[in-house]
């Protein structure tokens, strides 16, 4: 659930709960550069109250600048500019975080440049930021990644690729050892070509047909005319594009080493031509050169009459044979005999009514259901969970009143795909009183979307035994490469995580330019545990007031058992609940929605509990049933993006947060991204200095994946091809302001390197696509 979301029951007007929100969210930064409105020096100083505090308030800033700025009372008058740094236990004088082989005896640390680079000589390509990289505008006021200079590496286009082996990013600089000089230019005079990228297993390899049940060919049409097209990727990277600062392209086994456009990316749906063609009729006004080698095999497929699902259904019932039932006596008996069966997996797209469906959109969702259900012999179905947000509409009752809301308010080539649900409908299937809420700032019911968006999933779940894992999505997300290659790569490393340290390692952000190996962070974890003299967490938490389920609780698997290796424990065991950001402790981090806990003994302390900000991630089947539980019987509920980790943590289940690749748009020190986003609690992402504390959210605008970034929707839309302001200027920049930058001038001019190709990113938010929309 994203903050900035607003349900039915929320009011509109400035001091509703969200309008507050949002203007928290920005106390941090500094005021935009636009045209304020003047006000009248004379009106005020005209009155003698007035005359009287501006006189002695100028005097307090006199003596107040004295002191700031006399040496011999203060050594250190540019802290002033890490006010809002500093605001929640992020200072200067906070510990620099413990890192393997770093803490001396006597707990000092030494100098974290040269100590560390030692620890990580025996991993190649490790990068350390170099002291040098030092702000660019010294004077910025507010937050400390104001004064860090904008990287411009990720707007070099395909003229400027190069193969992987030859790529130089421009942030983080690599090791002095490895690489001492700047990143060179390259200019291509023609653009290279694009080819099909493949990131599914070769299904026809006779390795594959050896212990898998054969995969048959999907198609979008009925008569089996339109095979499910390919993606297009090109083999290398624009030469200088920066690396991901936080997660890790290579330990969750995505390539790193593709990058792609988007015509290869959406030219197979619908990008780049006409309505009258089958297409969207986007991307004909951005540049297009050397476009066409996305359609040479399949061609440009009319997408007027397709129905998904009808498609899905086809190559589900075509290749049933693959997969278990969800009927768990019939799937024992499967798993004894026969070539390897597998489990499915659903997408769910949270939507509701009155969401704005745009050509891009409708571009976005055509390549998801594409390459996770036909291109892959139906391992995955795709689901829109319809919000309706009328209480009174008869939405199980009446076929037409469903009908109609859909013919209003979705394409209809997504009918199919859409379930509908209502909060009144909530309160039908989880009725009963919910008792006392420790605290609930957002005043919204507990049967609400706002901090009950969980509820229908679970319902949904319920309704669906067929699938084993259920990803939970939403309509702002973007995903630059294959789809597959996201979800597929992700569920594999769950399943390859030990349980061992495994809460502890999700409760910090993996920023491979200071921890290095994923092996050397798990030792930093280790050891940073051990210091903060907690006991790691294994198995279900035990805590006053705690109420267990009916069928007990869950017990850890075989691989767990006394006597066991532990570091193996848990490994090859499907992971209960995938996190796209850290599993944070919520107590005391300064989240506003940490104390939002229904139906506890409010007697007590409130229970332990886990968060991740943003509620896309991938929920078991196991995890959905605990919560359903825990909700009708026990009557227990918690804040949407608290609930399901929480569960998983009370009952023992496997929970991990997949350190995906995450950009920034400035060059932060290495140490500074340390201390902003692993500032908490025994450097965790929990507890005080969190960065999901109000006042320091701030420092996620400049990624490209939290629910408040500016840098992702501007670097999406220029990938787009539209030119976008490029958020640079007075007192650091803002999202809005600067220059005009992009579009089809500057990509299409011959000194310049043509359109964007970025590797597989996710970026969140995206509210809009084409400026059009915003007119």
């Amino acid at each position: 659930m994203k903050m900035d979301d607003v349900s039915t029951y929320t009011s509109r007007k400035s001091g509703s709960f969200p309008g507050l929100m949002a203007r928290k969210s920005e106390l941090c930064l500094p005021v935009t550069a636009q045209s304020k409105p003047k006000f009248r020096v004379k009106a005020i100083l005209g009155h003698c109250l007035y005359r009287r505090v501006v006189i002695w308030t100028l005097v307090i800033l006199v003596l107040f600048s004295l002191t700031l700025f006399n040496p011999r009372l203060t050594a250190r008058s540019r802290d002033v500019l890490d006010l809002v740094h500093t605001s929640k236990g992020v200072t200067d004088d906070i510990e620099t975080p413990a890192v393997a082989g770093i803490m001396e005896q006597n707990g000092k640390i030494d100098d974290i440049k040269e100590t560390h680079q030692e620890s990580l000589t025996k991993e190649e390509g490790v990068v350390i930021m170099d002291e040098d990289e030092q702000a660019a505008d010294e004077t910025a006021n507010g937050p400390h990644w104001l004064r860090y200079k904008h990287l411009d590496g990720y707007f070099n286009g395909l003229r400027a690729l190069v193969p992987f082996s030859d790529y130089v990013p421009e942030y983080p600089k690599l090791s002095k050892a490895r690489r001492s000089e700047p990143s060179p230019t390259v200019h291509h005079s023609e653009l290279p070509k694009a080819s099909a990228y493949v990131p599914h297993p070769a299904y026809d390899s006779d390795e594959y047909v050896k212990t898998h049940v054969p995969v048959k060919r999907c198609f979008l049409d009925e008569d089996k005319k339109v095979p499910a097209p390919d993606v297009y990727a090109y083999n290398g990277v624009p030469q200088g594009q920066a690396k991901a600062a936080l997660g890790s392209y290579d330990l969750l086994g995505i390539r790193e080493d593709v990058c792609f456009d988007r015509f290869g990316r959406y030219g197979a749906y619908g990008l780049g031509y006409e309505l009258e063609l089958g297409g969207t009729g986007e991307g004909l006004d951005t540049e297009h050169e050397a476009n066409s080698a996305v359609w040479e095999k399949s061609g440009k497929i009319n997408y007027e009459d397709v129905d998904w699902a009808a498609a899905q259904e086809r190559c589900v019932s075509a290749n049933e044979g693959r997969f278990f039932t969800g009927n768990e006596t019939r799937d024992f008996e499967l798993a004894q005999v026969g070539r390897q069966k597998m489990d499915r997996i659903a997408v769910v797209i949270r939507t509701y009514v009155g969401f704005q469906w745009t050509s891009h959109a409708l571009l976005n969702f055509r390549a998801m259901i594409n390459e996770l259900n036909l291109k892959s012999g139906g391992e995955y179905d795709v689901h829109f969970l319809l919000h309706v947000r009328d209480n009174n509409a008869p939405i199980w009752a009446d076929p037409a009143t469903v009908q109609n809301i859909l013919d209003v308010n979705v394409p209809p080539e997504f009918h199919g795909l859409c379930t509908l649900w209502s909060e009144a409908q909530m309160k039908l299937y989880y009725p009963g009183n919910f008792g006392d809420t420790f605290e609930n700032p957002s005043n919204g019911d507990i049967h609400g979307v706002y901090r009950s968006a969980h509820l229908p999933l679970q319902h949904f779940a319920m309704m669906h035994p067929e699938y084993a894992h259920f990803w939970n999505w939403e309509m702002d997300m973007r995903w630059t490469g294959s789809y597959y290659e996201f979800f597929d790569r992700l569920g594999k490393w769950g399943a390859e995580q030990s349980r061992q340290g495994m809460w502890e390692r999700a409760s910090k952000y993996y920023i491979p330019g200071l921890h290095g190996s994923w092996e050397n962070f798990t030792d930093i974890v280790d050891r940073e545990t051990k210091e903060s003299g907690r006991r790691p967490i294994m198995g279900p938490v035990v805590f006053t007031g705690k109420a267990g389920l009916a069928d007990g609780e869950v017990l850890l698997p075989s691989s767990c058992a006394a006597g066991s290796d532990m570091s193996q424990c848990g490994v090859g065991e499907d992971a209960d609940l995938i996190t796209l950001n850290p599993l944070f402790d919520a107590d005391e981090s300064g989240w506003v929605f940490a104390g939002d806990v229904t139906g506890y003994d409010t007697q007590y302390e409130k229970p332990p509990r886990r968060c991740a900000i943003v509620t896309a991630s991938r929920l078991s089947r196991r995890l959905l049933r605990v919560m359903h539980e825990e909700t009708w019987r026990l009557h227990h509920s918690m804040f949407s993006e608290m609930f399901p980790p929480s569960m998983a943590l009370h009952h023992g289940l496997k929970g991990v947060f997949a350190p995906h690749p995450v950009f920034l748009d400035r060059r932060w020190p290495q140490k500074e991204i340390e201390k902003a986003f692993n500032g908490g609690r025994d450097h965790t992402s929990g507890g005080h200095g969190s960065p999901f504390d109000l006042t320091n959210e701030h420092n996620h605008k400049g990624t490209t994946w939290y629910y408040n970034s500016e840098f992702a929707g501007l670097l999406w839309r220029r990938w787009l091809g539209y030119a976008q302001m490029d958020g640079r200027g007075d007192n650091g920049g803002r999202a809005g302001e600067g220059t005009e930058r992009g579009g089809p001038k500057e990509e299409e001019d011959p000194n310049n390197s043509g359109r964007l190709c970025l590797r597989s990113m996710l970026v969140h938010p995206i509210k809009w696509e084409n400026p059009a929309e915003q007119e």
